[in-house]
C-alpha cells in the first residue's frame, strides 16, 4: 500500500520484538464491542461545500447548552465568560506561543502563567501551584502520584464520592505501576466514611463539593491523614465553589487539584479544559508539570523564569515527577483573564450568585410531589430523587428543549439503586424563567 512503507517481513521483526502475534494483539485491551469492524459508512469523496453542508446538518442535531435552559454539571459547568476573555486569547502573540522551549526569552507566556500560579494558589489556600495540568481528571491522578513519591508508600484510598472519571483515570494510570487505589463505597447521603488510615496508605482523595453536591469539613479528615503520616488530596471540580467555601489549604489540605474550566473557558464539547494543582511549599520538588517563577535580571529589572521543569523531556526519565510535555497553556491564559476581570470581590460575587439560584431552584424541585433533592448541604448542584429512573426524565426534558441535568446512571452505570437520581445544576446563566420552565416540565413528565 502506498501510504504504508514497512514490508511483512519488516512488520513481522516489530511484532516478535514487542512479542505479540499481529497487529491485532495490540488492542486487546480495548472492548471487542468497542472496536470497528470494517470501514465507517462514509461517502468515497464529496465536494468542500458538500461535507460543509453535511457537517452543518450533524452539528445542527445537537442541543446546545447555549441555545437552551441548560442544567448540566457533573463537572463540566457552563459559565459566562466575558467576551473580552476570547479577544485577547486570540491574539497572535497568545494563540501561536505554545509551549516556550527558550523559556527566558518568553517573558510574556511566562509572566502570564506565573499570574495564573499565584491566582490558583490563592483560590485554594495553598502555598504554590504549577503551570496548569491537562484537565481535573488527570490531574487528580498525578496527584496521587506525586503523594505516592512524598511518602514512599505505595497505596492511595479514593472516596466512592469522588467523580467516577476521576477515579477512572487514576485507576487507569496507576495499572501498571506499583501503586494501587482503594475505592469506598458510592453513597449519594454522604455517609460513607474513609476507613481506617493504615500505615502504607500515600493519600487520601475525596472530593469537596463532591460528586453529589454534598460540602463538607474536611478538617478532621486532614488531621486523620497526617496523623497516620498520609496526605489529604482535595478535588475541585467546580472553582467558582471557592469564592464561597472554606479553600481546602485551610482546613488542612496538603495537595489540592481540580477542574478549572468554569473560568474562562466554554463547555466546547467536553474541552480543551484546563488542570489545576497545587501544594505545600514543601512539596514542590514532587510537583509535576512545570513552575514558574519571578526574579531579577542583571540589571535589577523584574524578569521571569521557568523554575521548575523536571519532566521526562529534560532528565532522566526514571527522574521525571510527570510526563506531562506542556500545559493546558491557552486556557490557563482565559482562566487568568477571566479571573482578573473578576477580582477577589467579584469571585466571591459569582459565587453567592450561583449559591443563591441554586437554592432558589432547589426549593422549587422539591416542591414537586414524589421528587426530593437529597442534599442538606450543596454549592450549585444538588442530588434529585425522582420516583422514575433520571434517564427517561432526561431525554423527555430535551424533547421539550430543556438540558434537565445529568442522570447519576450515566457516569454510574453499576448501581441499579442509583438510576433514579439526577444531578442538577443552576448558574448564574439560568434565569428564573429557565427554572421555571424546568419545573413546569418536571411536574408533567414525572
Amino acid at each position: 500500500m502506498r501510504y504504508l512503507p514497512h514490508t511483512d517481513d519488516e512488520r513481522r521483526a516489530m511484532l516478535e520484538a514487542i512479542g505479540v502475534g499481529s497487529v491485532d494483539d495490540l488492542f486487546t485491551d480495548i472492548p471487542e464491542e468497542a472496536r470497528l469492524n470494517g470501514l465507517l459508512d462514509l461517502p468515497g469523496h464529496a465536494t468542500e461545500m458538500e461535507v460543509d453542508a453535511r457537517m452543518r446538518a450533524f452539528g445542527a442535531e445537537n442541543l446546545s447548552p447555549a441555545a437552551a435552559p441548560s442544567f448540566l454539571g457533573a463537572g463540566a459547568y457552563r459559565h459566562h465568560v466575558p467576551s473580552v476573555v476570547d479577544h485577547l486569547i486570540q491574539r497572535s502573540e497568545f494563540l501561536t506561543a505554545y509551549t516556550p522551549y527558550q523559556p527566558e526569552i518568553s517573558q510574556g507566556t511566562l509572566q502570564a502563567l506565573f499570574e495564573f500560579q499565584t491566582q490558583v494558589a490563592m483560590i485554594t489556600g495553598m502555598d504554590v501551584a504549577n503551570a496548569s495540568m491537562y484537565d481535573g481528571a488527570t490531574s487528580c491522578a498525578e496527584a496521587v502520584l506525586m503523594a505516592c513519591r512524598v511518602t514512599r508508600r505505595k497505596h492511595a484510598i479514593l472516596s466512592g464520592n469522588l467523580h467516577p472519571h476521576y477515579r477512572d483515570v487514576t485507576r487507569t494510570t496507576l495499572q501498571y505501576t506499583e501503586f494501587s487505589v482503594e475505592e469506598t463505597d458510592v453513597d449519594p447521603q454522604g455517609k460513607t466514611d474513609i476507613p481506617e488510615i493504615g500505615k502504607d496508605i500515600a493519600c487520601v482523595v475525596v472530593q469537596n463539593p463532591d460528586f453529589f453536591g454534598r460540602i463538607q469539613d474536611l478538617t478532621a479528615l486532614a488531621e486523620r491523614c497526617h496523623e497516620a503520616g498520609a496526605l489529604l488530596v482535595v478535588v475541585v471540580t467546580e472553582v467558582v465553589s471557592l469564592g464561597a467555601m472554606m479553600s481546602p489549604g485551610e482546613m488542612g489540605a496538603d495537595i489540592v487539584v481540580g477542574e478549572g474550566q468554569s473560568i474562562g473557558v466554554p463547555l466546547s464539547f467536553g474541552g480543551p479544559y484546563v488542570g489545576l494543582l497545587a501544594t505545600r511549599q514543601k512539596f514542590v520538588r514532587q510537583m509535576p508539570g512545570r513552575l514558574c517563577g519571578e526574579t531579577v535580571d542583571q540589571e535589577g529589572k523584574r524578569g521571569f523564569v521557568l523554575t521548575l521543569s523536571t519532566r521526562e523531556q529534560h532528565i532522566r526519565r526514571e527522574k521525571a515527577t510527570s510526563n506531562i510535555c506542556t500545559n493546558a497553556g491557552l486556557c490557563s491564559l482565559a482562566f487568568s483573564i477571566h479571573m482578573s476581570l473578576l477580582g477577589e470581590a467579584g469571585f466571591t460575587k459569582l459565587a453567592e450568585i450561583n449559591h443563591a439560584a441554586a437554592v432558589a431552584a432547589a426549593e422549587e424541585i422539591d416542591g414537586i410531589e414524589g421528587v426530593s433533592v437529597l442534599n442538606d448541604s450543596f454549592f450549585n448542584e444538588f442530588t434529585v430523587a425522582l420516583p422514575v429512573p433520571a434517564e427517561k426524565v432526561v431525554s423527555q426534558l430535551a424533547d421539550q428543549g430543556i438540558l434537565g441535568g445529568v442522570p447519576v446512571s450515566r457516569l454510574v452505570p453499576s448501581q441499579k439503586d442509583l438510576e433514579n437520581l439526577l444531578l442538577v445544576t443552576v448558574t448564574e446563566t439560568n434565569s428564573s424563567d429557565d427554572v421555571a420552565k424546568l419545573v413546569a416540565a418536571l411536574k408533567e413528565v414525572i
